[in-house]
């Protein structure tokens, strides 16, 4: 029993020395990547600025998602049977909806980034600027529409991924998230767009390639 009673002693003694050297090691990983975490979310800041091209064989067909869209709101989509549809078919509308066209269907997005400021630049000059210190516009979303007021858009970063969401003209939104893939050099834009005539939303992905 003497026996048994010291191997009980010598292996509770051994599960304690190595139940400390675990939480140490626990407690120095955590705390050394700490700072590489405050780095990267300063990286993402910095590396998402400039300018971007489309990468179409990774990205959603926006044409599939917007007909996913129409047919999970209860709507109907053309037969097409032998003939294919045109490219960008369902690009083109009023004047308030253009933003949902430009996240959608545009292959360039250009990106600048001067704190709180950000500045999205698509085809033809289209261009949105926004801020990320949780600025709030101040007229009710009725009368701005009302008074035919542009867009808007505000943004936060959250993490590694800057969240923007947009009030169209329509009185619809869009959610979008923007995170950096492949050390920096590509861009994965997650989205939800609902414009106000549809009954669900389109949910989109598209994927940008570093362009300079």
């Amino acid at each position: 029993m003497n026996d048994v009673n010291n191997q009980i002693r010598s292996f509770g003694v051994a599960a304690k020395i190595l139940f400390l050297a675990s939480a140490m090691s626990v407690a120095c990983l955590s705390s050394a990547q700490r700072p590489q975490e405050g780095v990267g979310q300063t990286d993402v800041r910095q590396l998402i600025v400039g300018e971007w091209v489309i990468n179409d064989e990774l990205s959603d067909n926006s044409d599939d998602q917007v007909e996913e869209a129409i047919k999970e709101g209860g709507g109907k989509v053309a037969r097409r049977w032998f003939s294919k549809r045109d490219e960008d078919f369902y690009r083109g509308g009023p004047p308030e909806q253009e933003l949902y066209d430009r996240i959608s269907y545009d292959d360039i997005l250009s990106i600048e980034y001067a704190t709180p400021e950000l500045t999205f630049t698509y085809a033809d000059d289209y261009r949105r600027v926004f801020h990320t210190d949780g600025r709030r516009r101040t007229t009710t979303a009725n009368s701005f529409y009302a008074e035919g007021g542009a867009d808007f858009s505000f943004g936060n970063w959250d993490g590694a991924s800057l969240v923007v969401e947009a009030r169209p003209r329509d009185g619809g939104f869009t959610l979008e998230t923007y995170s950096l893939e492949e050390g920096g050099n590509r861009l994965r834009v997650e989205m939800v767009i609902e414009p106000s005539s549809f009954r669900a939303a389109i949910n989109l992905t598209r994927i940008y390639d570093r362009a300079n």
